[in-house]
């Protein structure tokens, strides 16, 4: 595990910054307000905000002598490519996006017209994309052709909760 991604995780390991962070994807706000909406004073929000600012997790901006505060949410939800397993393969040209997955997990497809969709990697099941070069690709797995040297990255869409109502009926 990389030093930043250590960094990353003790920033994360305090309830309050958790708060903070979840504040602060919400609302850009000054420290002062941010201290009022947690309950807690000025000074141990501004403790809390230096971690999380050496961390990356969240950023300063300065409009004269006022701070405003606002969330990274790329760096924390990319937190988790430093989980990610990395693989190399050697391939034709010619080849496609899905003919490099098959050659290095096992992959279930269904084909619907001239598409092969992705159903599950390695016997997990969900909704996948794929980037080629750090750009969403618009195209089927099985039409993107891979050029030289492209690398792929396979995101399985995981569902994160965002929101959570509960729905009382009168």
């Amino acid at each position: 595990m990389g030093k930043k991604v250590a960094i990353v995780l003790r920033a994360l390991s305090s309830q309050t910054r958790v708060e903070i962070i979840k504040a602060l994807l919400k609302d850009q706000m000054h420290i002062t307000a941010l201290a009022k909406r947690l309950g807690i004073s000025v000074p141990v929000a501004a403790k809390h905000v230096r971690i999380l600012e050496k961390a990356g997790l969240i950023e300063r901006r300065e409009y004269g002598r006022s701070h405003i505060l606002r969330a990274r949410g790329d760096r924390i939800y990319g937190i988790f490519d430093a989980f990610a397993e990395r693989l190399n393969v050697k391939l034709s040209r010619g080849s496609s996006v899905l003919d490099a997955l098959k050659m290095t997990c096992a992959v279930e497809t269904k084909r619907v017209n001239d598409s092969e969709l992705l159903i599950s990697i390695d016997g997990k099941e969900g909704y996948y994309l794929y980037e080629v070069n750090s750009r969403l690709a618009d195209i089927p797995m099985n039409n993107y052709k891979v050029k030289n040297n492209d690398e792929i990255l396979l995101k399985r869409l995981i569902p994160i909760t965002e929101k959570k109502i509960t729905v009382n009926i009168r």
